[in-house]
């Protein structure tokens, strides 16, 4: 979700309460996890909000900095980093990748802000990387200690036959991650936050359809490549909200997230592009910035 604020603008809106709304946002989601995968679903999420928090804390104040933990963007992203973990991942994996999240990819380049890409995607990525035994297990809908299950992506991938319908996916009733499964739900806590005007709704759509579109297309099954995998999670929630004044900023940023999202998909060995996709867009924003760039028309309050 978005942390780059930008300090120009003026709005009554504090980052406490646009961090606020989005973790109600997310409440949703959330909620539909535990019905589905279990009580862990609660325990991890809790362990990662109270981690994010403790690290940012704890850092700030070992390098006496002010403490900026009640603006709720370290929770934030602790709910985002649960999200993108199986219900059945080690509370230690989802508590180093809080950590790495916070210190390394937020607080090393300066805070809320001020850092180049998105926290929780990199927390993923980096225990993707490092335990990818760990992070690739995915428990079954409504039997959380059965043996794990492949993604609807990864059966696709794998040329196996997809036993879910396409009410299955949509509601979540897939494995997966415990919080990007169900994009009913995610597009609930959405709504809100489009009727508060705190999300780039247009990048959303546009990264959102086109992905969708095409990589559904090539895969072969269109209800896969928009419901069978992260894509509402990302991009409704974590294609990180940059400020650009024009369409065309938002349209060009939400582009290269789609053409890395579908390369991905389509040619590596990952099933899923979304934290691909959206982390090397958030690497092209000052490029897309000098594209973008807009006349300053000085002495015009």
């Amino acid at each position: 979700m978005a942390e780059h604020i930008n300090p120009n603008l003026r709005s009554p809106k504090t980052t406490q309460k646009i961090m606020l709304d989005v973790c109600i946002a997310l409440m949703p989601a959330l909620i539909y996890s535990v019905v589905i995968f279990g009580i862990n679903s609660l325990i991890l999420t809790a362990v990662s909000v109270i981690t994010c928090m403790a690290a940012e804390g704890i850092w700030q104040t070992i390098r006496k900095e002010p403490l900026t933990v009640t603006d709720l963007s370290a929770a934030v992203t602790g709910i985002l980093i649960a999200f993108n973990m199986s219900s059945t991942t080690p509370v230690w994996v989802v508590m180093i990748a809080d950590v790495f999240a916070i210190i390394v990819v937020k607080q090393v380049f300066g805070g809320i802000g001020s850092n180049v890409v998105n926290p929780a995607l990199m927390g993923r990525l980096f225990t993707m990387m490092v335990y990818p035994v760990q992070m690739m297990r995915y428990a079954v809908p409504g039997a959380v200690d059965a043996a794990s299950s492949p993604t609807v992506l990864s059966a696709i991938k794998a040329g196996q036959e997809v036993s879910y319908s396409v009410g299955d996916m949509i509601l979540g009733n897939i494995p997966g991650a415990l919080g990007e499964t169900s994009a009913l739900f995610l597009l609930v806590g959405f709504l809100y936050l489009a009727y508060k005007k705190e999300v780039n709704v247009l990048a959303a759509v546009v990264y959102i359809a086109v992905t969708g579109l095409v990589s559904g297309l090539m895969m072969g099954n269109v209800a896969a490549g928009f419901f069978g995998g992260g894509l509402f999670l990302g991009g409704l929630f974590m294609l990180t909200d940059y400020v650009f004044v024009s369409k065309k900023g938002k349209l060009l940023y939400a582009l290269a997230a789609a053409v890395i999202t579908i390369l991905v998909r389509q040619f590596s060995m990952y099933p899923e592009g979304v934290c691909f996709g959206i982390l090397i867009a958030n690497c092209t924003v000052a490029l897309i910035d000098r594209i973008d760039k807009q006349p300053h028309v000085y002495g015009v309050k």
